[in-house]
């Protein structure tokens, strides 16, 4: 299937998926709102047929990430091939039985999955694309332009099959991340620019399934680098925190020397990397992995 002006493929299925995290608000009751009335949905994508899913309904009902492991790691082929025991954790078995409905990855009834995020960090409304292709440019540069204040975080380090994120089960997949907002909880800003991104993704679909997308040149975007660990000691334990003229400023420049942890005596400890941009700063989800945050290198995209 290509998605480029060379052999147009049409999007016909589309899915929007909350609840892969189930304290991730925003999401979850957009869904809500959505299947009491999907119009906005339809008005924004006449074209295609929507699906709307809370993927881990466990961890929504109880609130929390996840049951047993997370749910949005399990989606790579090598963990979707595997056979599920009876004893096996929820999240692997929610796994198999999302790919099953929604799937199959790598020739998937789904043409396009949002999934729909929240994150503790000072990330704004940011969109994860994962492919840097024509197709991804173009829903990008649209976004932005509709939503001048949003992000696009390209996370294109390995070919988009090899993910394990949920959204790849469909023949093409982004993220929805917005944030500030505390696990559990709701914010009227970060839930109207969860509807505000979705309904935009949505519109731009319908632009490319009439081929009448405008003509939008390249726009500022960050590609992923790497994670960042708190400082430790010996037995594992921290050392330090996240310095206070980093913390909250998701995209703003990190420059060599400039302070980025605190330790618990007060002492800085600077920045000893090349110029980059965290994000996900201070994620409270990646906090028992010991990840601080994670650098990007601002790119046209």
């Amino acid at each position: 299937m290509s998605f480029t002006t060379r052999q147009h493929f049409e999007i016909k299925n589309v899915i929007i998926s909350a609840g892969t995290h189930g304290n991730e608000m925003s999401g979850i009751e957009a869904v809500a709102q959505w299947q009491n009335n999907p119009s906005p949905l339809h008005e924004a994508l006449p074209s295609a047929h929507i699906g709307l899913t809370l993927a881990n309904k466990p961890a929504v009902k109880a609130r929390v990430r996840y049951v047993d492991e997370d749910l949005n790691r399990q989606f790579s082929q090598a963990k979707l091939n595997m056979s599920v025991a009876e004893n096996a954790p929820n999240e692997v078995k929610i796994a198999h039985d999302f790919n099953a409905e929604f799937g199959p990855k790598g020739q998937s009834k789904t043409d396009f999955c949002i999934d729909i995020h929240n994150t503790t960090s000072n990330m704004g409304p940011t969109l994860i694309v994962l492919e840097n292709d024509e197709f991804n440019q173009q829903l990008a540069r649209f976004v932005k332009s509709v939503m001048p204040h949003s992000v696009i975080l390209v996370e294109d380090y390995q070919a988009f099959a090899d993910f394990g994120y949920l959204c790849t089960v469909a023949t093409k997949g982004v993220m929805v991340e917005v944030g500030p907002q505390l696990q559990g909880a709701l914010r009227a800003s970060v839930y109207q620019q969860t509807v505000d991104m979705s309904l935009a993704i949505l519109r731009f679909i319908e632009l490319y399934n009439t081929q009448t997308i405008p003509n939008l040149g390249p726009v500022q975007a960050y590609r992923f680098g790497l994670e960042v660990a708190y400082p430790t000691n010996s037995q594992k334990q921290k050392t330090a925190m996240i310095h206070p003229n980093l913390d909250g400023k998701d995209f703003a420049p990190l420059l060599p020397q400039q302070p980025c942890f605190i330790d618990f005596t007060g002492k800085d400890l600077l920045w000893e990397g090349n110029a980059s941009y965290p994000h996900f700063i201070g994620e409270a989800a990646y906090d028992h992995l010991n990840i601080a945050f994670a650098t990007a290198d601002k790119c046209l995209f």
